[in-house]
């Protein structure tokens, strides 16, 4: 077998535009301070592309998550202000997306519709709820300080951790992620889904179980991913991570989903995260303009869907 080395050069290319932009503001990109920086933007995406991987992999897409992670933000800011207790926050930004993706995964299995077609009327249904029950305005909470530690900058009595708590949370999820989809029976699942649908109906898969467990489960992503968000800005926004759910799906690409099921890379994930962020922070060191970020986000979307393609029709003359 072909042993694929697409993870080795997905970290070098990363490696490579980290110290390029390094090299055209020197002092600034490699200082520790950019470090945490880079993995506090990095949070909210690659939270949620661990999370809309396996919908991936599974053969689904998730158009809702941006929406999903407004709300959570949300209804954790509003819990927060309303009973002061960080652990009911947590709480609420955690049940909101769970959720959220319950009901994408009973919909899309129950009435036989096309995962595109729910998660689009639900990126709609729940940026309006967001609005809703914020009375279209943001939430400022009477927030206990300790909540902003999970993306705050580290002091000198925790610079040992080298990078934010939300981070480490973000690497801990990362490995149970990537050790469940390969190694146990549920992740199996989800890969004999994706990969032929009516093959793991006949081998006894329940196809329906699954999907919607994946979809409850990248909900709540996107509802850790909006706990994280409310820890930065401290506000519950209901227009906050428009357009996100793009950004999570071309991280999942670029890491070795491909987006027509069967296939996913949980740490790729992660670093496609850390590649989009890169460019992101690269941009606004060297100075460049809002409108060539977004052209170069876009251009990054594009060549994650042409390689996703790509791969696809180099395993179909494989097999």
């Amino acid at each position: 077998m072909k042993k694929d080395h697409s993870l080795p050069i997905l970290i070098g290319a990363w490696i490579l535009i980290y110290l390029a932009f390094a090299v055209a503001k020197p002092g600034v990109f490699l200082s520790l301070s950019n470090v945490e920086q880079l993995v506090r933007q990095s949070l909210v995406i690659g939270l949620g592309a661990l999370g809309i991987t396996y919908i991936i992999v599974a053969g689904g897409i998730d158009l809702s998550a941006g929406s999903v992670v407004a709300l959570a933000t949300v209804t954790g800011a509003m819990t927060l202000d309303q009973t002061g207790s960080v652990g009911a926050a947590i709480g609420a930004c955690l049940l909101t997306g769970l959720v959220c993706g319950l009901l994408n995964g009973v919909l899309i299995t129950r009435l036989g519709a096309g995962p595109f077609i729910v998660t689009l009327v639900s990126m709609l249904a729940l940026r309006g709820v967001a609005k809703g029950i914020s009375g279209e305005k943001p939430v400022y909470p009477e927030a206990p300080q300790w909540i902003g530690q999970f993306t705050g900058a580290l002091t000198a009595d925790n610079r040992w951790m080298i990078i934010p708590p939300g981070g480490w949370i973000w690497v801990v999820c990362t490995a149970a992620f990537a050790w469940a989809l390969r190694y146990t029976t549920f992740g199996r699942n989800v890969v004999a889904i994706g990969s032929n649908e009516a093959a793991a109906r006949v081998c006894g898969v329940q196809v329906n179980r699954v999907k919607v467990a994946t979809y409850a489960l990248g909900g709540a992503m996107f509802g850790l991913a909006g706990l994280m968000l409310l820890s930065r800005t401290r506000t519950g926004d209901m227009s906050s991570a428009m357009g996100a759910e793009l950004s999570m799906i071309a991280a999942a690409v670029i890491g070795g989903a491909s987006l027509s099921g069967g296939q996913g890379n949980l740490v790729g994930a992660s670093v496609g995260a850390l590649v989009m962020a890169t460019i992101n922070m690269g941009c606004n060191t060297v100075g460049l303009s809002n409108w060539v970020q977004e052209i170069l986000t876009g251009v990054i979307i594009l060549v994650a869907v042409a390689v996703d393609r790509l791969r696809a029709r180099q395993l179909s003359v494989a097999g």
